[in-house]
């Protein structure tokens, strides 16, 4: 007697598929979010947070200043006219122009001398971020990940340097130097502003290598190099970071108190903290000298503070 074969009327129900066979599937859903990692996460979490937002937009525009002040005026910071606008009141219904903001004691326009002025304090603020980062973490990372007597050698040389006052330090190195030019200037902040990225790094190193991948990557032979740049430093790198935008500001505010003092740039470099000290001359009678590149020094390095606390907050998960 031949076999019969009996279909099964199966009625499925929303979100199910039926197979040829009339065997219901259960639809599962979705799929699941794929995991974001901590630097995803991170950019999430800074998008939203208006304090990155403003300060990213103020760090934007002072870069493209400093990159560009053709675009933000026509005048040169270094045209002088003492018989027409020697001390001249800011015009304040001239927006852009060159007597928006006044003239100076040489009869300098001050706006021109404050656009321009961005170029140089930017440029030794992320040049000395860039050298100490890269000073530092070396240095950190050898005596976290080796330990031993090189540990003890290099944490005895942060030390040393970290007793050295910061700003007294810089004033003795640059006050050796005739020409005080923005490498010099960068040389020097640089050569005493390592010390703390250094420790954060060795703290970081010491924590990581004893993670798994870290000894799984020693027992298949990996090298020291290959450890430290593969496995080590992507992993070290957020406090670092933290730490160096952090200080970036820092370090503009000590390029225009050095100018200030007059051992900074020198006196043919135009700089804001130049114009705060040879402001302080006409404090009485043109309060304006001396309030306006004060002003600006105020606004870079709190933009570069507010966008360092946004990316600490972003990267510490403790402060989640």
């Amino acid at each position: 007697m031949p076999d019969k074969t009996v279909e099964k009327k199966v009625e499925a129900l929303p979100g199910d598929t039926v197979s040829t066979a009339g065997v219901v599937v259960t639809d599962a859903g979705p799929a699941p979010e794929k995991a974001r990692s901590l630097w995803s996460d991170a950019w999430h979490d800074l998008r939203r947070n208006p304090l990155f937002v403003i300060s990213g937009v103020l760090i934007v525009f002072l870069l493209v200043m400093a990159v560009w002040p053709g675009l933000f005026t026509s005048a040169s910071p270094r045209d002088a006219d003492l018989a027409k606008h020697y001390l001249g009141k800011p015009n304040w219904g001239h927006l852009f122009a060159p007597d928006w903001l006044g003239y100076d004691v040489q009869g300098r326009s001050i706006y021109a001398r404050v656009v321009y002025g961005t170029r140089a304090s930017i440029s030794v603020g992320v040049g000395v971020t860039v050298a100490v980062t890269i000073i530092g973490t070396v240095i950190g990372m050898i005596a976290g990940y080796f330990g031993g007597w090189t540990d003890t050698l290099l944490s005895r040389l942060t030390d040393i340097f970290l007793g050295i006052p910061f700003l007294l330090g810089a004033l003795v190195v640059l006050n050796s130097f005739d020409d005080r030019t923005v490498p010099v200037v960068i040389m020097a902040l640089a050569f005493l502003g390592w010390t703390q990225i250094a420790r954060v790094a060795r703290g970081a190193v010491i924590t990581i290598k004893q993670s798994d991948y870290v000894v799984a990557a020693k027992a298949l032979g990996a090298s020291t190099s290959r450890i430290l740049i593969r496995h080590i430093l992507p992993n070290a790198l957020a406090p670092i970071i933290v730490v160096a935008t952090i200080a970036l500001g820092g370090y503009i505010a000590a390029e225009a108190t050095l100018s200030f003092l007059g051992v900074g740039l020198g006196d043919t470099a135009v700089s804001w903290g130049g114009d705060v000290a040879r402001g302080r001359e006409q404090l009485r009678i043109a309060p304006h000298t001396l309030i306006i590149p004060s002003v600006m020094v105020s606004i870079t390095v709190l933009s570069f503070l507010m966008f360092g606390d946004a990316v600490r907050n972003a990267l510490d998960p403790k402060l989640r």
